[in-house]
């Protein structure tokens, strides 16, 4: 997850304050829900529908996992499963896994190629939480293992989003930043310290980050998605004639 909410405890002996497992960094979960008026004078809440509406559309990264999910039993909807609210810090994103919910950060999300990225990480939690039993609140190992996916499979590493973070590096420069980011993702919603963050993606980085369902490669690009959603496609055609 982007920063997200579905993170699981894990650790932090003799901490002081007691762990609210990332709710925090999204207010507007406990608040009721605004009238439409209300929301419509807002334009950031608008933006995020319109930017969200043209990802689920278009982009192959969330078309794919959108059938994937679908096929598994675990059908999205626009209106239930994803929620623009106001987030705190720089957070872009959230799977609420009490909810089945994705949070999109409508004042954090500021353009299209952005709001892609969040969908498609976030909806790769969602796929996790579908597919599998996922411990998201007493196993910071499972957490590590989505997080590594989301950063593995979203495009979070891909060359271009390296470059423009002025980040720059040679052979295993796509698994140094899938470790990089898993670990500050856990960070960022868990009050574990670095060395249990670190520790926790180590010991599942290679199992994770070479599963790479349901994309069967690893999409570097939105023509390597594209590819991989025709894929996908055609494989559950061959598997509906058996």
């Amino acid at each position: 997850m982007e920063a997200g909410k579905a993170a699981p405890p894990a650790g932090a002996e003799g901490e002081e304050e007691e762990d609210d497992f990332g709710y925090r960094l999204f207010p507007d979960r406990n608040k009721k829900p605004q009238s439409f008026l209300y929301r419509s004078l807002f334009t950031f809440h608008n933006r995020c529908q319109v930017m969200l509406r043209i990802t689920l559309d278009t982009n192959p990264y969330a078309q794919l996992l959108l059938a994937a999910m679908k096929q598994s039993g675990c059908t999205v909807f626009n209106d239930r499963h994803f929620s623009c609210e106001n987030c705190d810090g720089c957070v872009s994103g959230g799977f609420d896994s009490a909810t089945s919910q994705i949070v999109l950060c409508q004042n954090n999300i500021r353009h299209q190629s952005h709001m892609n990225r969040v969908v498609t990480h976030e909806l790769i939690h969602a796929f996790d939480h579908c597919r599998a039993h996922v411990d998201w609140f007493k196993n910071v190992k499972h957490l590590a293992c989505s997080e590594i996916r989301a950063a593995n499979l979203s495009g979070d590493c891909t060359l271009m989003n390296e470059i423009a973070r002025f980040k720059f590096g040679l052979k295993g420069h796509h698994q140094t930043c899938v470790r990089d980011r898993a670990i500050r993702s856990i960070l960022a919603v868990r009050k574990v310290s670095r060395e249990t963050a670190e520790k926790a993606v180590d010991e599942v980085f290679d199992a994770c980050f070479n599963d790479l369902e349901p994309f069967g490669r690893i999409p570097h690009s939105k023509a390597d998605a594209k590819r991989a959603y025709k894929d996908f496609l055609n494989r559950d055609r061959y598997n509906a004639n058996l």
